[in-house]
């Protein structure tokens, strides 16, 4: 314990401490946590769906039919209807033959390899995937190789030189975690396509936010199931709600009921949050207002921040990072905006690379832009 200790301390001295804090409050433009109300910009709450109470009253009715919890695994006796309905919604909406609900995004991941991959088989992954990606690969039996961010000629060159004898799956986050920049799924499903691999994107940032009904990148890039064969995307940010699915073909998701550990041996999410789901589903397709919102805000911080002295990533998404260099420089500037009122959180290594620690502004659209104006008067006040 010891040498645990010796390492914590450590940490703290690089300044890599992570600390939780306490949110006594709903999801929300304004939160309240460790005791006092701030405004935040650190949810992946990107449509402001988290507490909607048309979302919550689905929940709230799921319960009072059907309990709390599943009871088991879906293939055992906790597959409700509910979830049977949420999977046939999220194939539609998606425009896939098939979904199947996780229980979270990680989950998912590591199911995707696992359950498709073998030994001698390889994964293509651009470095800055999320880390569920990274782990999805390391946890299967195939090979990992890595390609620089956005890169795809010298992904290509990876799979002109690779063995074509066994499978091989490219997989991306389609909007980058801590980035905000988005992949160029349209190129690098034809060149996987092109050398015999199959194509999977991780929309989890993207879902909801993007795309004209909000299906995501691959509908804003028209990029349909035989183009890109497998799709995951996460329930617990645009949409508000919580868990995962795995969208594509007949024999894909049949393939994962089968095979992927993480499915089989796991309790089915309780059939109230498929409920809450559904109803999501439905705002975000229907009330179109939200993301023009949202994109509105995006252009006006962009513009606001040129007045900052400190680099603004190009990002055309929610998730607006301003990367400060400095592991403790970067903690003390969000410690000093929560004393200010403002909640930003700081993101350091190894969340992103050595030397690029960074506060990660993350817009929604409950924010007014008057919370903006907010932000960037305190920000310039303190850089």
């Amino acid at each position: 314990m010891k040498q645990l200790e010796a390492e914590l301390a450590q940490r703290r001295a690089d300044g890599l401490y992570r600390q939780r804090r306490i949110i006594d409050s709903p999801q929300g433009v304004e939160t309240h946590i460790d005791g006092k109300t701030v405004l935040s910009f650190c949810s992946n709450d990107y449509l402001g769906l988290a507490s909607h109470p048309e979302i919550r009253q689905a929940f709230v009715d799921a319960v009072a039919e059907y309990g709390v919890g599943s009871g088991a695994a879906h293939l055992i006796n906790g597959h409700s209807r509910l979830h049977e309905d949420c999977e046939l919604r999220l194939a539609e909406f998606t425009g896939r033959e098939r979904a199947l609900l996780f229980s979270t995004g990680y989950m998912a991941n590591i199911a995707i390899a696992s359950a498709l991959l073998g030994r001698n088989d390889q994964i293509y992954q651009d470095k800055l995937n999320h880390a569920s990606l990274i782990d999805s690969a390391k946890l299967s039996a195939a090979k990992l190789v890595r390609y620089r961010h956005n890169d795809l000629r010298q992904l290509e060159e990876l799979l002109s030189t690779g063995r074509r004898d066994h499978r091989r799956l490219v997989m991306t986050d389609a909007v980058f975690s801590m980035d905000g920049d988005c992949a160029d799924v349209d190129t690098l499903s034809r060149i996987a396509t092109e050398h015999g691999a199959w194509a999977m994107v991780d929309d989890a940032h993207g879902f909801g936010v993007l795309g004209a009904r909000g299906a995501g990148l691959l509908e804003q890039l028209e990029l349909n199931q035989q183009q890109v064969p497998i799709l995951m995307a996460t329930l617990g940010k645009a949409v508000g709600t919580a868990g995962a699915f795995v969208a594509g073909s007949e024999a894909l998701i049949e393939t994962l009921i089968q095979q992927a550990r993480p499915y089989i041996y796991t309790t089915a999410s309780p059939p109230a949050l498929a409920a809450a789901t559904l109803k999501s589903i439905d705002l975000i397709e229907n009330e179109t207002w939200r993301r023009d919102k949202l994109n509105q805000s995006i252009a006006f911080f962009r513009a606001q921040a040129e007045c900052l002295d400190v680099e603004l990533m190009p990002s055309h998404t929610p998730i607006q990072p301003l990367v400060i260099g400095d592991n403790r420089r970067t903690l003390q500037l969000s410690e000093a905006l929560f004393e200010q009122g403002i909640h930003v959180t700081a993101i350091r290594p190894p969340t992103v690379p050595v030397g690029s620690a960074r506060l990660r502004v993350t817009l929604s659209a409950a924010h007014e832009r008057e919370h903006i104006d907010k932000l960037i008067k305190t920000l310039k006040s303190l850089l």
